[in-house]
């Protein structure tokens, strides 16, 4: 808002006007209303103005001689008026940041007088006047020996409004103190009149020493040594004479004064503004009643004591002595513990801002602001901090430095805050030449911006900024723009992604592909953007970039990866299966042995391989399926070494047809070799060639005469290995060489494997049954099941269904048992069993056999005999 607009609601009526009107110092400002009073008796009236020349904000006092006229004595105007122009030439004769700075020196016409100054908001007169009136409405207690004072005079609505807070409590008392400071040790003055009328408060929150009308020399060597001065009286005019509640008593009882005696009136103005504005002393310009109230002082301060903050009091008694030699000075009141606080020496330093050189300032808003603005009041932002960052703001030298604090401020305002203070001076900073480091700061912040500035200013003013820095020269600043688009891409519209930013993501990419934090940079850029892309952009531009990407940092891995999850999250990102078995795989898969991976990142880039790998596999089989193919799971698919042998086989038992089966009682194996070596011949030669049939051993006869090769030891409960011979080499469980599978069974050790053949004898016309012989028995089978059970398959593979050999049997008994060849007792029967072994296989023909089966009555194919349990066993 222009500043003649501003300030032209502030004019008041043409009567008001009339003074201003024929004072010079209106053809360099425009003035508007008064807001505030100040000096003796607050006979300076402060009116709000800019300066036409430039604009500048500012504020006028004025002076309407004719207020002194009311005095009786005709040279009392005079002497006021003197006095006041007095005190503006010393105002600009002592030029400090804690004292009224003049902008436009005193300009005098016969009605008035006026200057113009900083910015004011009000004297702390005025602000403290609506205290005291507030405490005089709710019955507030008076000094002892003072009387009601007259109603103040009508105070500025907003003067009345203002309330300070703790920390400008603090920071305007050290802002006195430091003035006073000033004024003693390198002015060599002494200020006579530090009362609230005295001081400003400016529009920033600052307070400034002013009032300069009765300013007295004092000792350049030693300013404690006291100097003579006048005290108040009566025949004066007030106007002419300082306030009487806040002199110190030296000065009214016996005429002398020095910078101790400023410094009393300090404590007595700190007392005032912990006591609801009142001072400790209302004298009600008499010198009397002030000497009264006087003695009466000590008692006061110790009541009004619990009032003043605890790192403040002792001070304050101490302000407030009699003996001036309690008194502390100027410097050493502001080294006390309750000026020691980093946001009061922040505000400080704003002040003699425009003192430092570019480093200093880069220095202080870098770091010690940005680190005190938490503890500064909100009120005191924009009242005090942000004046300062917007003059900061024009100078490029420093912008970078200022917009840390700056874009603080903006995080932590409300929008309207942040639209009605800060965004009118702030828009400037986007159109105007930048540093790159102040390009840098704004982009990577960009998201703090754009939540709290409109739709319009981000479409015609932000994001422009941000297009431009991509076509910049400077890595810093195209890397931060890259940051700036993944931080403020739901402010981006889907063309303007689409359209100009992947085209110069990619631009960039290609450029500076070995910088690690540019491609770490593309990456995230590509990922928060990847949702607004449509799918054959996806395809055609970014996959591509992915491929081409060299996964050797964890990074850029784990970036990579990322991408590759969102896209796995839905189809509409198109990346399909082929593209993940034959491109996305084979570039993520080298990355699984990378040692810099971390525990995390490896599990991370397994997840994703192996949430391809499922969807490869859904995928296939669904297709398979479609086919009329059957795949197996890939948890089957294991190794294939058990294929050919028939460990782990499970088939139903095999039962042959027409097979009955008797179980006979007999002894065991062991009772039976106790018989034979008992007998000797005569045993062995009735076991062999028969016996009575009421004999227990009749079975074993019979079974001998069928089976002439049968061990003893086969009724031992020693599990044979069973060899399979299967009808062709295609037979499942066979083996395409011609060799036998061996089945290793529960009951032989490893090492202990036992050859075996199987003897099918060929179909007889006669009887059409084939001879099977096993281990110890012999069954009779139906030659044409025979032939369908091994030429349509391999014969199962159980103990009760696969025979043995005779030959084989008997070369068993002769290698594995010694001891019953022993038993047999001599050469005659070693010859036997020696025929038995070798010859008997001749011997028994196929004529034989048939004669032997039909004498065991072998007819209809089924042999009765009686088993012991063991074979029974074998059988099931």
């Amino acid at each position: 808002m222009p500043a003649s607009t501003m300030f032209s609601k502030f004019k008041s009526g043409s009567g008001a006007q009339s003074p201003l009107e024929t004072n010079p110092i209106g053809q360099f400002f425009e003035i508007g209303k008064q807001i505030a009073s100040a000096g003796p008796e607050l006979v300076w009236r402060i009116h709000d103005a800019y300066r036409k020349s430039d604009g500048k904000e500012c504020s006028v006092f004025l002076f309407e001689k004719r207020c002194a006229e009311k005095l009786h004595k005709p040279k009392r105007k005079e002497t006021v008026t003197e006095i006041l122009r007095s005190s503006v030439r010393q105002l600009e004769r002592f030029r400090h940041p804690k004292i009224l700075h003049v902008l436009h020196p005193i300009e005098e016409c016969p009605e008035t007088l006026a200057f113009a100054t900083e910015p004011v908001y009000a004297s702390l007169a005025n602000v403290l006047a609506h205290h005291q009136e507030m405490s005089s409405n709710h019955g507030g207690s008076l000094p002892p020996g003072a009387s009601q004072a007259p109603p103040p005079s009508p105070r500025p609505t907003h003067a009345r409004e203002y309330n300070f807070l703790d920390i400008e409590y603090k920071y305007g008392i050290l802002q006195i103190t430091e003035a006073l400071s000033f004024l003693h040790y390198s002015g060599h003055v002494l200020h006579r009149n530090v009362c609230p009328a005295s001081i400003l408060v400016t529009k920033k929150g600052t307070w400034k020493l002013a009032g300069l009308e009765f300013t007295e020399r004092v000792n350049d060597v030693d300013g404690v040594e006291p100097v003579p001065c006048q005290p108040w009286t009566s025949r004066l005019s007030k106007m002419a004479q300082p306030n009487l509640d806040y002199t110190a008593p030296e000065t009214q009882t016996q005429s002398i004064c020095s910078i101790l005696s400023d410094m009393f009136s300090l404590g007595m103005v700190i007392c005032a503004i912990f006591n609801q504005g009142r001072p400790l002393i209302q004298a009600q310009h008499s010198s009397s009643s002030y000497l009264k109230q006087l003695e009466l002082l000590e008692d006061q301060v110790h009541n009004i004591l619990p009032r003043v903050p605890i790192p403040l009091q002792e001070a304050t008694v101490r302000l407030l002595s009699k003996d001036t030699r309690q008194r502390p000075t100027a410097q050493l009141l502001s080294l006390i513990k309750y000026f020691s606080d980093p946001a009061v020496h922040a505000l400080q330093f704003l002040d003699v801002i425009n003192m430092k050189d570019p480093t200093q300032k880069a220095h202080f808003y870098r770091s010690t602001l940005k680190e005190a603005l938490p503890y500064v009041p909100k009120k005191l932002w924009y009242q005090h901090v942000w004046p300062s960052l917007q003059q900061e703001m024009k100078t490029q030298e420093v912008l970078a430095a200022v917009l840390q604090p700056v874009l603080y401020l903006i995080n932590e305002s409300t929008i309207e805050e942040y639209e009605h203070i800060i965004l009118p001076s702030f828009r400037s900073v986007f159109s105007t030449p930048k540093s790159v480091q102040a390009t840098v700061t704004l982009l990577e912040n960009l998201h703090i911006i754009l939540e709290k500035t409109p739709r319009d200013d981000i479409r015609t003013e932000v994001l422009p900024m941000l297009y431009s820095a991509f076509e910049s020269t400077t890595i810093q600043v195209q890397s931060a723009a890259l940051v700036a688009v993944t931080n403020v891409s739901e402010y981006l519209d889907e063309m303007a992604i689409r359209r100009m930013i992947l085209p110069k993501t990619k631009m960039i990419y290609e450029k500076n592909q070995n910088d690690l934090k540019i491609v770490s940079n593309v990456l995230s850029c590509v990922e928060r953007t990847l949702d607004r892309l449509d799918k054959s952009q996806i395809i055609d531009e970014v996959l591509p970039l992915l491929y081409d990407i060299r996964l050797s940092d964890p990074i850029i891995t784990l970036r990579v990866v990322n991408i590759y999850r969102l896209m796995l999250s839905d189809k509409k990102y198109g990346l399909s299966v082929n593209l993940m078995a034959t491109k996305v795989m084979p570039s993520l898969l080298p990355q699984t042995v990378n040692p810099s991976l971390n525990l995390e990142q490896f599990t991370m880039l397994l997840e994703v391989l192996q949430e391809m790998l499922d969807q490869i596999d859904r995928n296939q089989r669904n297709k398979l399926k479609l086919d009329n193919l059957s795949l197996p799971s890939p948890e089957r698919h294991r190794p294939l070494r058990h294929q050919y042998s028939s460990d782990n086989m499970h088939v139903p038992p095999f039962n042959i047809p027409n097979l009955r089966v008797e179980q006979r009682k007999t002894s065991s194996a062991e009772d039976m070799a106790r018989k034979n070596s008992a007998g000797g011949w005569g045993m062995l030669g009735g076991w062999w060639f028969g016996g009575s049939p009421s004999s227990p051993d009749s079975n074993y006869l019979k079974v001998s005469n069928a089976f002439p090769n049968r061990r003893l030891s086969d009724n031992t409960l020693m599990t044979p290995k069973i060899r399979i011979a299967p009808s062709c080499a295609s037979s499942p469980g066979g083996t395409p060489g011609g060799g036998l599978p061996i089945r290793r069974h529960s009951s032989i050790g490893p090492q202990e494997r036992r050859g075996s053949t199987v003897n099918l004898s060929p179909p007889t016309g006669a009887i059409g049954y084939s001879s099977v012989s096993r281990e110890g028995s012999s069954i009779s089978v139906p030659s044409s099941y025979l032939a369908r059970s091994m030429i349509g398959g391999s014969m199962p593979n159980t103990s009760s269904s696969v025979p043995y050999l005779l030959t084989s049997s008997m070369q068993n008994i002769r290698s594995r048992r010694p001891s019953a060849m022993s038993a047999l007792g001599g050469s005659q029967g070693s010859g036997l069993l020696q025929q038995l072994g070798s010859g008997m296989d001749s011997n028994f023909d196929s004529n034989y056999f048939q004669r032997i089966l039909r004498e065991r009555k072998f007819y209809r194919g089924t042999y009765t005999r009686p088993i012991a349990s063991n074979d029974l066993a074998y059988m099931n």
